[in-house]
């Protein structure tokens, strides 16, 4: 066993049997390079990525790559989940020297760790057109000790490089005109055929279909809910949502949506359970409430601890090394053999499983995709509609059944805060929307986790939860790293619990975590938030002011919109005029950043369009309308549940809808709160 056997991350003790002679991330893998005159190798992955594994099995389980790398090189291995600080700026310095990025990320560095080398996957023999790794090793190691001054040369350039590519500040005028612009550049990237930004491959981009959404709420626009809903219908139909067991896979690699990479992310699914839950509220659409279901079950059954609250962190997409989702995939035999014969009837044409699949490791494997309605089936079968529904779910359940005892791909337990707050919020919206008390109950517990395990006084949120696992290793949090994602996604998980239980101690925990944001995390030269609490030395000395989203949603835009919502519900105007600064300071490149910029735009769109605020008062009685008010879609709303304060002279319960600069009359009942809500002050 390595050093990585005392740690905590399950990529890392993945790793542990390795015959390389691994470092952790920390100042001892530093000191060693320094005292042997070596070269660092860098590997960042992670434990749901494919390449990852292989690469570990062609070349650092090879027992004599492995001794060329222990004598020439320092070896350090990083989880890209437990430190994206790290892997954020040596992804930056690799795209430069490669123009490409991801997983597993290899890099060479010298001493003091700024990087002269690198690259992405490395086969062992030159395959796919790559040069073979012990190639590369070898002339990485002559560079070093041959021409130190060019490796000195490169490496200083990138330092520059990362950097001033990290602060993605500049400064302007936010305007309505950003948003309209911002629309169209979305539209432009569009694909009328199978929905979706882009071509292959294609990632889902929650953000802008939220964003869209909103504008379509306030403008009327048919194109724009096009857009909207021919992408989450897109998705939803397609091989990259789960047909089987729900919940979203990480991402397309063709353009119609077939094909997954078939890790599951909690992130993902979390911001695309939310993006679901207001597409359903906003149209009724039976389709949207399906898939939201089917991504809360997902998580009920592989992600949840119901004793201790929090979600995993990943499923991942593969059981061993020759694996390319053969857990989530189907050949017609296998299918064949668990359905009857009505059940098959349906199912292969339902879901499209045929002798000939999709994959390319095994052409018999099908991925699981609607190629037809249950409508179109009805017809082609001559099968009633009830009928064809019913066969569908027995099909998904014995499918499931027999799915289920296949070996399941490892689900990482890693409680990570940043990802855990965004799931909670979700869950908390998908409690009033579906009308799910399980969610919100699971939702509030795994918050106080958070809170309970994950604060620290004077400090803020830590990345991630100790593990409470016997077979893995504890670690103690408190020693960082300090990200800005962490405190944002949790301040905002916490207003939104304020909003749903009316419980002041969640906005005080808001509060607290938002003014320790502004003095440790505030640019005062510049405006905008740094993504890392602290300076290290080194390589990650440079500050990065993230605005891209990327995968998730840029914690800058996420604190622009806790700024606006902490304004309104603390009532404390400070926080508004720290969001118009934050907004302000990355304003000069909002143009420039179409889908990867749409929680930006978010943001900007409640600062320029305003909110509507719902105040349901003396809720010791209201639950009847606070519970509409919650569930209702409405762009930029904020609900306020005040206890025990009646409005003079009126009968609790009552609510008052606000928007802009007017209010509407007060509401005494669910009805007119909500048609009050669909067109009051909606602009024209």
């Amino acid at each position: 066993m390595n050093r990585l056997a005392d740690e905590a991350s399950a990529y890392l003790t993945s790793a542990a049997h390795q015959p390389v002679y691994w470092y952790p991330w920390g100042d001892a893998a530093f000191a060693a390079a320094k005292a042997g005159g070596k070269p660092i190798l860098l590997d960042i992955g992670a434990v749901w990525c494919h390449w990852c594994h292989v690469m570990d099995g062609e070349s650092y389980e090879d027992p004599s790559l492995a001794a060329y790398l222990n004598e020439n090189f320092v070896c350090v291995k990083v989880d890209r989940d437990e430190r994206p600080d790290v892997d954020s700026r040596y992804q930056r310095a690799v795209q430069a020297l490669t123009g490409q990025g991801g997983w597993p990320l290899t890099a060479f560095l010298t001493e003091s760790g700024d990087p002269f080398y690198g690259g992405t996957y490395f086969p062992p023999d030159g395959r796919f057109g790559r040069p073979g790794f012990r190639s590369v090793l070898e002339r990485v190691r002559e560079i070093f000790t041959q021409q130190r001054d060019k490796v000195e040369a490169t490496a200083t350039e990138l330092r520059g490089h990362v950097a001033q590519a990290l602060s993605e500040s500049s400064p302007g005028t936010p305007s309505a005109e950003v948003l309209s612009s911002g629309a169209e550049q979305m539209a432009r990237l569009f694909d009328w055929r199978y929905g979706g930004f882009g071509t292959a491959p294609k990632f889902p981009h929650p953000s802008a279909c939220e964003f869209l959404l909103a504008r379509w709420w306030d403008t009327g626009a048919p194109w724009l809910r096009e857009v909207v809903e021919r992408t989450l219908s897109g998705m939803a139909r397609g091989g990259m949502y789960d047909q089987i067991g729900g919940g979203f896979h990480r991402y397309s690699v063709d353009e119609r949506w077939c094909v997954p990479h078939f890790e599951k992310m909690s992130y993902d699914n979390a911001e695309l359970l939310r993006c679901y839950l207001h597409a359903w509220a906003a149209w009724r659409t039976p389709l949207f409430r399906e898939i939201a279901e089917g991504i809360v079950a997902w998580n009920f059954e592989v992600m949840t601890d119901a004793a201790r609250g929090g979600f995993a962190a990943s499923q991942d997409a593969d059981v061993g090394l020759d694996d390319d989702g053969d857990y989530f995939t189907w050949t017609a035999e296998e299918a064949r053999a668990v359905l009857d014969e009505r059940e098959w009837d349906v199912a292969h044409r339902l879901w499209d499983i045929y002798q000939n699949g999709e994959m390319h490791h095994n052409p018999q494997k099908n991925v699981l995709w609607v190629a037809r309605s249950a409508e179109a089936l009805s017809s082609e079968l001559d099968v009633g509609p009830s009928a064809v529904r019913d066969l569908i779910e027995s099909a998904r359940a014995k499918l499931k059944a027999a799915r289920s005892a296949r070996k399941t791909p490892f689900v990482d337990r890693s409680i990570y805060v940043s990802w855990n707050a965004m799931m909670a919020d979700a869950f908390l919206e998908a409690g009033a929307i579906l009308g799910r008390n399980d969610c919100t109950r699971y939702a509030l517990k795994t918050l106080e986790l958070l809170w309970a395990e994950g604060f620290v006084p004077g400090r803020g949120m830590v990345h991630r939860v100790p593990t409470h696992d016997a077979r893995r290793p504890t670690h103690d949090p408190s020693h960082g790293p300090w990200l800005l994602d962490d405190q944002v996604q949790s301040a905002a998980a916490f207003l939104t619990a304020f909003e749903h239980t009316g419980d002041g101690k969640w906005l005080d925990r808001a509060r607290e975590l938002t003014d320790m944001m502004l003095a440790f995390y505030w640019d005062d030269k510049e405006g905008g938030f740094f993504d890392a609490r602290e300076v290290s030395e080194g390589f990650l000395s440079a500050r990065g002011k993230p605005i891209q989203d990327a995968p998730t949603s840029s914690p800058n835009a996420v604190a622009a919109l806790v700024l606006l919502r902490l304004s309104i519900a603390a009532d404390e105007p400070k926080f508004r005029e720290r969001a118009e600064k934050l907004l302000a300071a990355f304003a000069g490149r909002a143009s420039e950043l179409s889908i990867h910029g749409a929680t930006y735009l978010r943001a900007l769109d409640w600062l320029i369009s305003g909110e509507c605020k719902i105040v349901v008062a003396d809720t010791t009685t209201s639950d009847s309308l606070a519970a509409p008010g919650l569930a209702a879609y409405r762009p930029r709303k904020i609900v306020i549940q005040v206890s025990g304060t009646p409005v003079p002279g009126t009968p609790a319960p009552v609510a008052l809808i606000c928007a802009g600069m007017s209010c509407a009359a007060p509401v005494k009942t669910p009805e007119t709160l909500l048609a009050t809500l669909e067109s009051f002050a909606r602009p024209k």
